[in-house]
Parts: structure tokens; C-alpha cells; sequence
């Protein structure tokens, strides 16, 4: 027996092992002698991880790593809220607003031109794809698929084509970024813009930094709030009356949060810092979850026409929204 059918046969015991070590490395941050165990252990390498284990061991408990990674990313994104400031962060965060609100209709309009004349793609997939792109990643997808009556083929390639550029995303951006000499502000703003996932945005922005991840989450959760009247739009174009729209309500937690933090925790400000340094870790652990979610057959259902879609939809907002924050 080699020693990756070893791997693959003891897979859920390997996924505990992992599991338990990444956590332990994180909980090392409180205990002064061994900290710098923490600081190595970032939403890239945790991302890896799992990405890591997916592809070598192959899946284990993928029910539980949906699951848990859905809820854990919003609880961590309501975390985070309890380390930042009402003011500060419409501040870091209103240069962005207009452009968002831009970029999502062109986005609609280019991925749905890209994907059904030049690429042939189904309309189902075409407009899921061009949707999460928009706005807010597989959430979009998921909130909007229902409403559009689409396929469980048409969800499986669009979140998977999502989730692939997503993993990319987060090694590529924090380099490229630094590489341009981007300030904390210009990158937190490209970040939530052209990164499609909250999980992602949220992950590129901690590995920049402190403010660039209080505007990338400001301005993503403020994008994500556009998947509501996108799927009332949906509704009428496709005329699917009477499906449910998923509504993030998490989000509105996050912003609870940042007005609780502001108002009610201004003289203990140690409380709303510890509980945003756990929604960090829960974060990063969020990342391994996601990784160990990825199959060898999630990629081959991706196909190379919508995954092309996705990749040059993905260019074009990346590099416009680049130019726009570089010069405006």
C-alpha cells in the first residue's frame, strides 16, 4: 500500500490531526512563549491547508465543512465588526461606495455579453456566474439560483468556477498589491471590489492589513447588500414570482456590531479588540474548511467555457477598478 492510498484510506483521521494542530497554533497567540507560532499561520497558509488535504487525502466530512464554514465565516464577520469604528470606517470606506454601485450593474451587463454571445454559456450559468462576480461570490449565487429556477448543474459550475478564482485570489492579490505600492485604503478597496467572496476579501485584507481589512469589509458587506434587489430584478426579468430571496442578515449583525463597539464598548475598548482577535482566527479556520471543500470532481464540472467566462470577467473588473482606484 503506498503511502497516499494510506493517506486516502485514514483521511478522517488526518482531517482531525490538521484540524487540531492549525488550532492549536492559533490558540498559541495567548500564551506569550510560544505566540510566534501564531503569526505563521495566515488565511493563505490556512486556505492551503485545506486545499492541501483536499487534493492529496481527498474529502472528508464535506457536509460539515459547508456547513460549518457558512456559519463560522458570519459569525467572524460580526467579530470583526467589534474592532471597528462607526466613524472611522464609513470614512476608509465611502470612496469605494460610488464605484460599487457602478460596477455592479456593468458587471451584470459584461458578464451576461461575455458568457451567452461570445462564449455560447447557458443563460442559467452565464448569469449566476456574471451575479457573483457583481457582487458577493457563491452568497450571490446561492441567494439568486432559487429565483432564477436554475439547475443543480447550472449552481455546481457557477460555484465552482467562483470558488476557484476565489483560492487564487487570495495568494495573488496581497503581492500584487504590495508590488503596486498600494496603500492600506487603495487596496482595501480594490480587494472588495474585484475579489468575489466575502471569506476571500475579508482573508486578502488581513494579509495586508489592519485598516485595509476595516475598508475591504466595509465595502464588500456594503456590496453584499445589493443581493437583494438583484434577486427582486431577477424576479422580474425571468417573471419566477414567489421565490424566496435569501437575505444576509448577518451583515446587519456586522453593522450592529460596529455601532455597538462605537457607542456602548468606547471605554473598554480591550473587550471589542479581543472578541475581533478570535473572529480573525475563526476566519483563518474558516479558510481551512473552505479548502477541504474542493474536489478533483468539483474542477472537472467546471468546464473551460464558463471557467473561461469567469476568468476574463474577473480581469476586466480587476484591472478597471485598479485604474479607477489609482486615479481617482
Amino acid at each position: 500500500m503506498t503511502i497516499l492510498e494510506t493517506l486516502r484510506r485514514g483521511r478522517k483521521a488526518v482531517y482531525v490531526v490538521v484540524l487540531a494542530l492549525l488550532c492549536a497554533c492559533l490558540l498559541a497567540d495567548y500564551v506569550p512563549p510560544i505566540s510566534a507560532l501564531a503569526k505563521g499561520v495566515t488565511p493563505p497558509v490556512a486556505l492551503s491547508l485545506g486545499l492541501a488535504f483536499a487534493l492529496v487525502c481527498g474529502q472528508a466530512y464535506p457536509a460539515f465543512n459547508r456547513k460549518v464554514s457558512k456559519y463560522l465565516l458570519q459569525y467572524s464577520v460580526v467579530g470583526l465588526g467589534f474592532g471597528m469604528n462607526l466613524e472611522a470606517s464609513l470614512a476608509s470606506g465611502k470612496e469605494g461606495m460610488g464605484f460599487t454601485i457602478v460596477s455592479v450593474a456593468g458587471t451584470m451587463l459584461l458578464g451576461m455579453l461575455v458568457g451567452r454571445k461570445l462564449l455560447g454559456v447557458d443563460r442559467d450559468t452565464a448569469y449566476l456566474i456574471s451575479s457573483g462576480t457583481a457582487i458577493c461570490g457563491g452568497s450571490a449565487i446561492a441567494a439568486v439560483g432559487p429565483v432564477l429556477k436554475a439547475k443543480d448543474e447550472a449552481m455546481s459550475v457557477s460555484l465552482a468556477t467562483i470558488f476557484v478564482l476565489n483560492a487564487i485570489a487570495l495568494f495573488i492579490f496581497p503581492p500584487i498589491g504590495q508590488a503596486l505600492g498600494l496603500t492600506q485604503q487603495q487596496f482595501g478597496t480594490w480587494a472588495a471590489i474585484a475579489i468575489h467572496d466575502t471569506s476571500s476579501v475579508v482573508g486578502s485584507g488581513a494579509a495586508f492589513g489592519e485598516e485595509a481589512l476595516a475598508v475591504a469589509t466595509t465595502i464588500k458587506l456594503t456590496r453584499a447588500l445589493w443581493i437583494i434587489p438583484l434577486a427582486l430584478v431577477t424576479s422580474v426579468i425571468f417573471k419566477t414570482e414567489g421565490k424566496k430571496i435569501s437575505i444576509p442578515w448577518f451583515i446587519l449583525f456586522f453593522i450592529a456590531a460596529i455601532v455597538l463597539n462605537t457607542y456602548a464598548l468606547d471605554g473598554v475598548p480591550q473587550l471589542g479588540q479581543a472578541i475581533a482577535g478570535l473572529a480573525r482566527k475563526g476566519l483563518i479556520v474558516t479558510m481551512f474548511f473552505i479548502g477541504a471543500a474542493l474536489s478533483v470532481d468539483t474542477l472537472k464540472a467546471v468546464g473551460v467555457r464558463p471557467l473561461l467566462q469567469g476568468v476574463l470577467l474577473w480581469i476586466v473588473i480587476s484591472l478597471g477598478s485598479l485604474a479607477y482606484i489609482l486615479n481617482f
